[in-house]
């Protein structure tokens, strides 16, 4: 586990995020911002967490056959870009599955290398190791580790199973129904006890897991836990067992 050193403010302030792009999540005790991108701000600590990015996967699908717009990495960084310039953070985690596969880095193109090379200037990276891509990549900029730990949080990829208290992951890529109005609307979101959180995928193409399966009551040990999901404008908190 890698343990990042707590920075003390100094200079101006960065600008404050705009108000309708967060909502509020407190985990373990810190006081995190949920982004309509799907990325978690942490004031206090300049901290912007990402998770599954999957750079590369519509080339990765195209290696086996299967065509997709090759467009995805790009929009990916773009989004990431937007997200970074409205809080200016000092220093960003991406929390695993940065890449689709190994060979993800060796096809990145020049532009989106420059881009990604453009996002990282001035700034702390690191990268978190995941099941698509365990091994440090060469030539694309930050600091590889399998754990980082920040104050009173853990980041890593996958969730651990049992209780572990500051823990902020990704993975599961997690999803929820509501209904609203009559109608039911499928939406991305954060899955958090208060203790804990799963982040949703931030990548274009990657997709999502129902927050009803299994793999969320071994996280959070029931169904006693809170979804904030991504709506255009705003982010909406519900009860887990309230969705459908």
């Amino acid at each position: 586990m890698v343990a990042l050193a707590r920075q003390p403010a100094f200079g101006t302030s960065p600008p404050a995020p705009r108000p309708a792009a967060c909502g509020a999540i407190a985990v373990a005790g810190a006081a995190l911002l949920a982004d309509c991108s799907g990325a978690l701000y942490w004031p206090d600590e300049r901290t912007l967490i990402v998770a599954d990015l999957h750079l590369e996967k519509g080339s990765a699908f195209a290696e086996r056959g299967m065509l997709l717009p090759p467009y995805d990495t790009a929009e990916t960084l773009a989004r990431l870009g937007a997200v970074i310039a409205r809080h200016d953070p000092r220093l960003v985690v991406a929390l695993g599955d940065n890449f689709h596969d190994g060979g993800g880095v060796t096809r990145l193109l020049p532009q989106d290398r420059a881009t990604l090379a453009g996002l990282q200037h001035s700034r702390d990276w690191v990268w978190i190791a995941g099941n698509h891509d365990p091994d440090p990549a060469a030539g694309i900029g930050g600091a590889f580790a399998a754990v980082v730990a920040l104050g009173p949080l853990a980041f890593r990829h996958e969730p651990t199973a049992g209780r572990c208290d500051g823990e902020i992951a990704g993975h599961l890529h997690p999803r929820a129904r509501v209904s609203l109005r009559g109608r039911a609307i499928a939406r991305r979101c954060f899955a958090t006890d208060g203790s804990r959180l799963v982040m949703p995928a931030f990548g274009a193409y990657a997709g999502g897991l129902d927050i009803g399966d299994r793999a969320f009551r071994r996280v959070f040990g029931s169904t006693s836990f809170d979804v904030h999901l991504i709506g255009a404008r705003r982010t909406y908190a519900f009860a887990a067992a309230a969705c459908l």
